[in-house]
C-alpha cells in the first residue's frame, strides 16, 4: 500500500462485490460517495463508488463491475444507515442508471444547516471545522473513466468516505443537544422521495427569463426547441451544449419568426448550425400548437417586476427570515430554499405549502408563515414613530 493512503480494498469484479457483502452482512453503517463524469455526454457516467464501514474501505469500479446487485441491495436495505454528503446528486445518479434510491439516509451537508453552516457547504470545511481534519481537494476534476486509477485518485476518492461516521457522530449529539435532530431527519426524507427526482420535461423553459419576453407563437417554439435539444443530446449521449450551445437559443427564437434566410443572414448563428437544423427549426415553429402546450405555457410565472411595493414587501420578509436564521443559527437557504423564494418573487399568488409544514412551520412561526401567505394583502403603517406590517383587516 502506498505510504499515505488508508488500507482498502479495490473491487473489480463481481466475485470481488459479493465477497465484500458477505464480509458487511449485518453491518449497522456505511458511508458512501460517488466520482462520476457527466462532461460531454448526457448521461452521467458513475466512474467510482468508495464505501466506508466498520469492517475498511473499499473503492468499487463500476465500469469493469458490470452487476452492482449486492451493493444496490445494501444500500435499499433501510436497516443500514447511509452516510453521505451532498447525496442528492449520488441519488438521482443510483435513481437514474440502477431505479433505486438509497434508504435511510444522514446527509451530513443538509445536517450542517442546522448547525450554524451556510448551504451548501463544502466537505473539506466541514470536516476542517466540526472534525480539525484537512483534506485536499485539487482532485474535484480529474479524469476519472482512465484506469488505473493514481494514488492521488484513490487518496483523494477515499477522503471522502473515510471521516464520514466521526462526522455523523459529532453532528448527531449537537442536533441533539439543539433539539433539532427530528427536523434534520424530516428534512432528508426529500433524499428518498422518487418525486424528487422526476424532472418536468418544461423546466428548462419555465424558468428561462427569456420565454416571458417573447409573443405566444415564438413562446411555443422554444418549448419544442429546448425538447428537442435534450431529445438530440439523449441520442447521441452529447451534453446538450455540444448539440445546440445556450447562447444561440435566444437568437434563433428571435429571428424564427422570419423564416430560414433570417437565421442565415444572423450574424450571431454560425452557418454550421443554420445549414444543418434551419428547415427543422421552421417546421418546428410553423406546427400548431397542442393543448399540451397550451397548458403548459399557462404554467409560465406572471411577470411582476411593475410593482415595486411587492418587490419591497418580499424584499421585507426575506431579511426578517435571515435576521432570524442567522440569530437561530440554521441556514437561510435551508429554511426558505432559493427556487421557492425566486417563484414568489415573481408570483404574488403562488404560496410553496412546504414552508407551512413539518420543522418548517415549527421554526417560523404562524405570523411570519401567514405574512408569506398572504403577502399580497399586506401593508406597511407608519405611525408615530413606528411601524407595522398589517393585513387589510387590521387596519382601521
Amino acid at each position: 500500500m502506498h505510504a499515505g493512503i488508508a488500507p482498502h480494498t479495490l473491487i473489480v469484479d463481481s466475485a470481488g462485490l459479493e465477497e465484500f457483502k458477505r464480509i458487511n452482512e449485518g453491518i449497522e453503517w456505511m458511508g458512501f460517495d460517488t466520482e462520476f463524469i457527466g462532461e460531454k455526454r448526457f448521461i452521467t457516467l458513475i466512474c467510482l463508488i468508495q464505501v466506508a464501514t466498520e469492517h475498511g474501505y473499499y473503492l468499487i469500479d463500476p465500469i469493469k463491475t458490470k452487476d452492482l446487485s449486492p451493493l444496490l441491495e445494501m444500500l435499499t436495505d433501510e436497516r443500514i444507515l447511509k452516510i453521505v454528503h451532498a447525496g442528492d446528486n449520488d441519488y438521482r445518479l443510483f435513481n437514474m442508471h440502477f431505479g433505486i434510491i438509497p434508504k435511510n439516509t444522514f446527509d451530513t451537508q443538509i445536517a450542517a444547516a442546522f448547525i450554524g453552516y451556510k448551504y451548501p457547504v463544502a466537505f473539506s470545511k466541514l470536516l476542517e471545522s466540526e472534525l480539525n481534519v484537512m483534506v485536499s481537494k485539487g482532485y474535484t476534476v480529474t479524469d476519472w473513466e482512465r484506469r488505473p486509477f493514481s494514488n492521488k485518485q484513490i487518496k483523494y476518492a477515499l477522503d471522502d468516505v473515510i471521516h464520514l461516521h466521526d462526522l455523523w457522530q459529532k453532528m448527531t449529539k449537537k442536533l441533539s443537544n439543539q433539539g433539532r435532530l427530528e427536523w434534520v431527519i424530516d428534512e432528508l426524507k426529500k433524499l428518498e422521495n422518487p418525486e424528487s427526482y422526476q424532472q418536468d420535461p418544461y423546466k428548462e423553459a419555465l424558468n428561462s427569463n427569456l420565454i416571458r419576453s417573447l409573443r405566444r407563437k415564438e413562446q411555443v417554439f422554444l418549448l419544442r426547441l429546448l425538447l428537442w435539444r435534450t431529445a438530440e443530446a439523449k441520442r447521441l449521449d452529447y451534453s446538450k451544449e455540444m448539440v445546440l450551445p445556450g447562447k444561440f437559443i435566444s437568437p434563433i427564437v428571435r429571428a424564427i419568426h422570419s423564416g430560414e434566410d433570417a437565421l442565415k443572414q444572423n450574424r450571431r448563428l454560425p452557418n454550421s448550425i443554420v445549414s444543418r437544423f434551419g428547415k427543422h427549426f421552421v417546421q418546428l415553429f410553423q406546427e400548431p400548437i397542442t393543448p399540451l402546450e397550451k397548458e403548459v405555457l399557462g404554467r409560465i410565472p406572471p411577470d411582476n417586476s411593475d410593482n415595486p411595493k411587492q418587490d419591497i414587501l418580499m424584499e421585507m420578509l426575506d431579511l426578517l427570515v435571515r435576521y432570524k436564521c442567522l440569530e437561530k443559527g440554521i441556514s437561510h437557504h435551508m429554511v426558505m430554499p432559493r427556487a421557492v423564494l425566486k417563484r414568489m418573487k415573481n408570483d404574488k399568488e403562488f404560496f410553496d405549502s412546504s414552508i407551512d409544514v413539518g420543522w418548517r412551520k415549527a421554526f417560523l412561526g404562524n405570523e411570519i408563515i401567514d405574512w408569506f401567505k398572504y403577502r399580497a394583502n399586506l401593508e406597511i403603517v407608519f405611525e408615530e414613530g413606528k411601524f407595522e406590517l398589517k393585513m387589510p383587516e387590521e387596519i382601521s
